[in-house]
């Protein structure tokens, strides 16, 4: 199965691209789920799923509640109603991540996805990784061990300690963080980008692709939507073609999709088929410790600026920042035993460079 993440600036066309998208994949001949939050047309030979937050975020919140009934009770908790619950900001976040699990159970050749608009859309993948960072901190599986010991533990420290359900919830949790992560991560996971060739737009393209490379996501494709014809004799068009190829020839091999001059709903516009996609980028550590005393650590950022770039050691961990995104890495097993000498941006490329710490590395005569 290959899964398509489709994202882009707001307004410049994602779903219906990832609609045109899913079409084209049913024309040849591939059983095709289309993931949306938005309504989107009837898409004869495709299944079509729905987001609708507002159902998952009531039934998860009401299986919660009735889990922690005695402590609600407890306190003196007036119980919330089901028809009283809306949707609190993430829920859609969530209900897409819940739908990329299950895809992977279906019986489809691809999984196109429409993704929220804009930088959000690396946020929205890259939360897995942190909610189980954030379970892993909260509630340790070590801690689910010793509960035998919680009742005797919870009489010593004076305050009750936290019920064998609520382990039992964080590792579901965790489970299926796990498997949407796994859809993410697999081989035939790639990005399909969207955007309209404005300047700004193409700068809202430049941080998401900063963003999902930062994350180890590759792009797929780039696609310029709504592309003015050449050749006008009315000036204002002239010059707003003019304009648009200028942004058009800074984002190499982009696809263009010609404007169609009427609502997209009447006629999708015509896409490429989806493609394999291509190796994930690798991060390499580059021994120069014979030439320059270090090693250098490789990690592909197109598009990234300096300005824009932290990093911070924590430990055995690099936090490396990117504009608006951040992402906590392991360090490779090498630069452990190293200290931070320094780093450089070059070439779309951050170089991290690691001296040896003495009291770590192995001395040799």
């Amino acid at each position: 199965m290959r899964t398509l993440l489709v994202a882009g600036p707001g307004g410049a066309g994602r779903t219906t691209v990832a609609v045109a998208t899913a079409r084209q994949a049913v024309h040849d001949g591939l059983r095709t789920l289309l993931i949306s939050a938005d309504a989107v047309p009837s898409l004869p030979g495709a299944e079509v799923r729905r987001l609708i937050p507002a159902d998952d975020f009531r039934d998860d919140l009401l299986a919660l509640q009735e889990r922690a009934g005695g402590v609600l009770e407890m306190l003196g908790a007036a119980r919330l109603d089901a028809d009283e619950l809306t949707p609190l900001p993430g829920s859609t976040e969530l209900a897409l991540l819940r739908a990329l699990r299950d895809s992977a159970d279906g019986p489809h050749d691809l999984v196109v996805v429409d993704l929220p608009a804009g930088p959000a859309a690396v946020a929205t993948l890259a939360l897995p990784a942190q909610l189980r960072r954030y379970l892993r901190r909260l509630l340790p599986a070590e801690r689910q061990a010793a509960r035998a010991l919680r009742p005797v533990l919870g009489r010593l420290a004076g305050v009750p300690m936290p019920a064998g359900w609520l382990y039992e919830t964080a590792a579901r949790w965790d489970a299926e963080l796990a498997a949407a992560q796994d859809v993410i991560d697999a081989p035939g996971t790639a990005v399909r980008l969207v955007a309209e060739p404005t300047a700004a737009a193409a700068e809202s393209l430049r941080v998401t692709r900063t963003g999902l490379a930062l994350h180890g996501l590759p792009v797929e494709a780039v696609l310029a939507n709504r592309v003015l014809p050449d050749g006008s004799t009315d000036p204002w068009l002239a010059d707003a073609a003019a304009r648009q190829r200028k942004v058009i020839a800074g984002w190499r091999s982009a696809h263009e999709i010609a404007h169609l001059g009427r609502d997209p709903e009447d006629a999708l516009p015509d896409v490429p088929a989806a493609r394999e996609p291509g190796p994930r980028a690798d991060w390499p550590v580059e021994d120069r410790i014979a030439e320059d005393g270090v090693l250098v650590w490789h990690i592909p950022l197109p598009g990234a600026v300096r300005e824009e770039l932290t990093l911070i050691r924590r430990g055995d961990e690099l936090v490396v920042g990117a504009g608006p995104f951040r992402r906590i890495v392991p360090l490779p097993s090498a630069p452990r035993r190293c200290t931070v000498a320094g780093a450089g941006l070059v070439e779309g490329e951050l170089r991290v460079r690691f001296a040896p710490d003495p009291d770590l590395w192995p001395r040799t005569r």
